[in-house]
């Protein structure tokens, strides 16, 4: 079962200096990425990777949480600058194992291409590939995308990546009571126990019908 790596990529109106900062800041960091609920930078010793540690609210009381380290590039003569990550949990509740990727940000004439590119090892087996594979994966990809349009939209129009969320989930709890409300009409009134006024409805709109069913119970009998 060949995997594909996770791989975002957005323009970004804004300078290389801030974005680094929304983005290589733990503190900042933890707002806009809907991946982490924690992150938090742990000491390390001159001229050694930057180390970290990461948690993630799982619901229900339950976190995963793993560490992992980063190395930082950066081209002088471009500008642009790459932040080298691998990262690993020995969490049991943990789909991810161990994984390894980057950020890479490119200066443009109209601002800075952020983009990433990771990929990872699963646990638990085979069943651990095929959660992932058709459930963990594509919604981890998803995640990724929506972090990456929410910092987007922090950095260049100014709306709190908390204030989109809830649009968010407003958006989506109110489709679902519209889709809940449609099937229910489509399937309860219509179908499952007909109503005596949808009966009514139906026959004015086709007045034969009725007529030609009830001949033909007459002929029957």
């Amino acid at each position: 079962m060949k995997k594909k790596p996770i791989y975002v990529e957005i323009p970004i109106d804004t300078s290389m200096d801030q974005l680094w900062e929304y983005t290589q800041n733990p503190i900042k960091h933890e707002v806009w990425d809907l991946r982490f609920t924690k992150i938090e930078y742990l000491h390390n010793k001159k001229n050694e990777p930057q180390r970290f540690f990461y948690e993630t609210n799982i619901g229900f009381g339950l976190a995963v949480s793993g560490t992992g380290e980063t190395i930082i590039e950066m081209n002088k003569n471009s500008g642009d600058r790459v932040s080298s990550l691998k990262f690993g949990t020995d969490h049991p509740l943990s789909i991810i194992k161990e994984g390894r990727g980057y950020w890479k940000y490119i200066q443009t004439k109209k601002g800075v291409t952020f983009l990433t590119q990771y990929d990872y090892d699963t646990n638990h087996g085979w069943a651990g590939k095929v959660i992932d594979r058709w459930m963990f994966r594509p919604l981890l990809g998803w995640a990724t995308a929506w972090s990456f349009d929410a910092l987007k939209i922090w950095l260049e129009k100014g709306d709190h990546p908390r204030q989109l969320f809830r649009q968010f989930i407003m958006y989506w709890i109110s489709s679902a009571v519209v889709a809940f409300v449609w099937i229910y009409h489509g399937l309860v009134p219509k179908l499952l126990f007909v109503h005596p006024e949808e009966i009514s409805m139906f026959s004015a709109l086709f007045p034969a019908l009725p007529a030609t069913t009830t001949s033909k119970r007459n002929r029957d009998m």
